[in-house]
């Protein structure tokens, strides 16, 4: 976590709610919730859509589970492009790729890792979150979905019941809060679970995977397995999905000998 790295930016003194509402408040968002994946809907399909003014007075009234999620609203308005610069750590990012994210007091990000494989700079503005996070290494005791980027998502990670998930015991993360102005660094392949403590938004910009292991896993994910698996949701139903909950739970106990 970075305490100091965006201080110059215009953005640092300037994003807020109220100032993406002024500039925002027209556009229509796609939103997400905290339902488990279901065979229904393709893969990061938005839940609902609403406008950003209506969906920032929601965030505002009180607690939600409405998310934004993977929004380029930097392209929808450019002039928040104004307000921020590429920081030069030895990166070359992608400029045409800068997402926001938006979540109301208690809306949670399912545990994951990201389909690029991406290394990940995470600035938040307004508020303050959770940030639990794994290193790839630690994906053996994560119990993986086969053919996706998520957990069982029945695991609570913020109370894990060791019992139902022994292999988590032996799982070592990190965890810290992300407050207005801060950055999180997320190298490339790494698990991460969000949780809004209050109503707020962040924004990440990425990096191609240096190692090349990372970078052919990452090919393979955009162009083979994510389509792989909507087929065989639209095909096999519900019942692709409880084998593939299933076999995370067969495949994490076996490998570690419960």
């Amino acid at each position: 976590m970075i305490e100091n790295l965006i201080e110059d930016w215009p953005a640092y003194q300037k994003w807020n709610l109220c100032y993406i509402n002024k500039l925002a408040g027209d556009k229509t968002v796609p939103l997400y919730d905290g339902r488990p994946v279901t065979s229904e809907r393709k893969f990061n399909e938005p839940h609902s859509s609403m406008r950003m003014d209506e969906y920032i007075d929601l965030l505002k009234k009180g607690p939600t589970d409405y998310r934004i999620f993977l929004y380029n609203l930097l392209k929808e308005v450019p002039e928040l492009q104004d307000d921020f610069k590429y920081p030069e750590i030895g990166l070359k990012f992608m400029k045409k790729l800068p997402f926001l994210f938006f979540g109301g007091s208690g809306s949670k990000v399912f545990m994951h890792y990201d389909i690029d494989l991406a290394n990940i700079l995470h600035f938040h503005f307004h508020g303050e979150k959770q940030c639990i996070l794994f290193p790839p290494s630690e994906t053996k005791y994560l119990y993986k979905v086969p053919h996706s980027l998520i957990s069982h998502q029945d695991i609570d990670f913020m109370n894990p019941d060791f019992e139902k998930w022994p292999a988590l015991q032996k799982a070592r993360g990190y965890i810290t809060n992300l407050k207005h102005g801060e950055t999180l660094y997320m190298p490339e392949g790494y698990w991460h679970q969000m949780t809004y403590l209050t109503p707020g938004f962040s924004m990440s910009i990425r990096s191609v995977p240096k190692k090349m292991s990372n970078f052919a896993k990452a090919t393979y994910n955009v162009f083979v397995m994510r389509y792989f698996d909507n087929f065989m949701r639209k095909t096999g139903g519900e019942k692709w999905m409880d084998y593939k909950n299933s076999e995370a739970i067969r495949r994490t106990n076996k490998r570690n000998i419960f």
